[in-house]
């Protein structure tokens, strides 16, 4: 039975009590497993399931027992503190237990996604200077091919059999080598993770995070996901994601939560949903575009989903509509979370402070967060400005990454001052909560407004046709810049000129007439990220692309 998380302190208070551990020397498995394991040593730590129902259930006292044989493993292989291992795996069970154990050893552990080409891994073998990768047998030949384009001769590991040359079994070395029984005394502040992040030009960036990374997900895991002993959290994104670390690692066992996982090859929503009706599932964490495609479904019902009681989302924001529609359907609020690959969750919406549906919340306990200026000042309220970060050492947030590898340029870019740049632009209101109006390059100027994409999606998606929408900017020589809509079309209707008139009417009828999008385009899906993200960015390069 789970147990009820205690009730939520106002949120002045919650700040006011709020600090972060600072401590000098951090290890996850060392510290915080091993504390789990000793005081709550047969709670679920891992909740695992296959698409065909099998299920492992792993305590914390098992867990730091895994931890101690992946590191082990690890060892064996001659990695050492400080070198760095490439793991792509999607949701195999043992996939927490290879991070736990590159944790506990000091070994930078760099997770990336099973969709990843041989292109993309021979990069990534290269400027992380892995020196192993550890994966499965349907991405063993795109390592293998990667190989080829490049002079890397690092340790290749899988956990499938059926080894080609070359390859090592995890599973047989599992079982021949000993346990490593004592994790390393990591200082705080030396590189753990090292997450890929695209930007918007050139290779992907190397986001590095340190040891104490982990700590800096007090407020995710105890105010936002509102986990604890006794809670089950099931986090739907991808373990190649940043997101992963937040809400499928870190945050729930930083509280001494569980966590739920799934592995199924395909997404399923109606498969989801039965295994909401099915699993004691306390808490859901899942990307806006699994809400949408939920709430239009025509499948929720309150009844299917019994044990849970909270639900958050992340990634991008997440239309007001969709929220509503979800709470009528679920009798469930979604609490929003806004963070990046480079911080832990800066903002967002926590129990016991007032939901305002578009809003993206409040700022996250611990952080100071402002909308600022050019120049680095803090506007007045309601004045759109770049969103940032406090980071000096006095009021820096725990878990803000060390910096982009290797590159000091990419990384200085993002400080203005004492502040760190999210990228986005917002405004902020008299009671302090913030409202998002999109990537400072999305913004699109049309005779000299300035028109937030994100506005324009959650009022398209108000109308039953929308099923999902994507806003860009379009050249025009008259007003440089117009507004251009990428609609899906919901189950049941179908593209026409007199849609196209009716989707703008609508806009206009609920926004500025100048904000409606002058052209709409039919579309049968939008491109995305594995996260769930729309990739605005191609959908704006295509349409200008056209213009030559």
């Amino acid at each position: 039975m789970s147990q009820q998380p205690p009730q939520p302190l106002p949120y002045d208070r919650l700040c006011a009590q709020f600090h972060w551990e600072r401590p000098a020397r951090y290890n996850f498995v060392g510290n915080t497993i091993t504390h789990w394991a000793r005081t709550q040593p047969d709670a679920v730590a891992l909740h695992w399931m296959d698409a065909d129902g099998n299920r492992v259930l792993r305590t914390f006292a098992e867990l730091r027992d895994d931890a101690a044989r992946a590191a082990g493993v690890l060892g064996t292989l001659g990695l050492a503190p400080g070198d760095a291992v490439l793991l792509i795996l999607s949701r195999e069970q043992r996939w927490w237990e290879l991070m736990l154990g590159c944790l506990q050893l000091g070994v930078v552990v760099s997770p990336g996604t099973t969709q990843l080409k041989a292109k993309d891994i021979a990069y990534r073998l290269q400027a992380a200077k892995a020196r192993a990768v550890i994966t499965n047998a349907a991405v063993a030949p795109q390592v293998d091919e990667a190989l080829a384009q490049t002079a890397w001769n690092g340790a290749r590991v899988s956990l499938s059999p059926g080894l080609a040359p070359g390859w090592q079994s995890y599973e047989s070395l599992r079982a021949e080598v000993p346990p490593q029984p004592s994790a390393t005394d990591t200082p705080a502040d030396s590189p753990a993770l090292c997450y890929f992040t695209s930007g918007t030009t050139g290779q992907p960036k190397l986001t590095i995070h340190r040891h104490d990374y982990p700590l800096g997900h007090q407020a995710t895991g105890h105010h936002w996901l509102q986990a604890g002993p006794g809670s089950l959290i099931w986090n739907l994104s991808d373990t190649g994601w940043a997101k992963a670390a937040w809400s499928s690692l870190f945050a729930p066992w930083l509280t001494g939560a569980g966590v739920f996982a799934l592995h199924a090859e395909t997404f399923d929503g109606e498969q989801i949903l039965a295994t909401l009706a099915d699993c004691p599932v306390t808490t859901l964490c899942a990307p806006p575009t699994i809400y949408r495609l939920f709430v239009r479904s025509g499948q929720l019902a309150p009844d299917r989903s019994h044990s849970l009681r909270h639900c958050v989302s992340a990634g991008e924001p997440l239309n007001a509509e969709v929220i509503a529609l979800w709470q009528q359907q679920t009798g469930l609020e979604i609490f929003e979370g806004y963070g990046q690959t480079e911080t832990i969750l800066l903002c967002g919406n926590f129990p016991g402070v007032p939901i305002r549906q578009g809003s993206m919340g409040v700022a996250a306990p611990g952080v100071d967060l402002q909308v600022i200026d050019e120049a680095g000042a803090i506007l007045p309220i309601d004045t759109e400005g770049d969103i940032a970060v406090n980071v000096h050492p006095e009021a820096k947030p725990q878990g803000m990454f060390l910096g982009y590898q290797d590159d000091e340029a990419r990384t200085a870019s993002t400080r203005r001052g004492d502040w760190y740049l999210t990228g986005d632009r917002a405004v902020r209101d008299s009671e302090g909560y913030f409202w998002f109006v999109g990537r400072a390059d999305d913004v699109i100027l049309s005779s000299g407004y300035r028109i937030g994409p994100f506005e324009v999606e959650s009022v398209l998606f108000e109308h039953p046709a929308v099923a999902e929408s994507a806003v860009v900017a379009s050249p025009d020589p008259t007003r440089g810049e117009l507004v251009k809509a990428f609609v899906v079309l919901a189950t049941g209707h179908v593209p026409s000129a007199a849609l196209v008139k009716t989707l703008q009417q609508h806009v206009k009828d609920a926004t500025a007439p100048y904000k409606y999008p002058r052209k709409i385009e039919f579309v049968e899906a939008l491109p995305k990220t594995i996260s769930g993200k729309i990739k605005r960015k191609e959908l704006k390069a295509r349409e200008w692309a056209r213009r030559s």
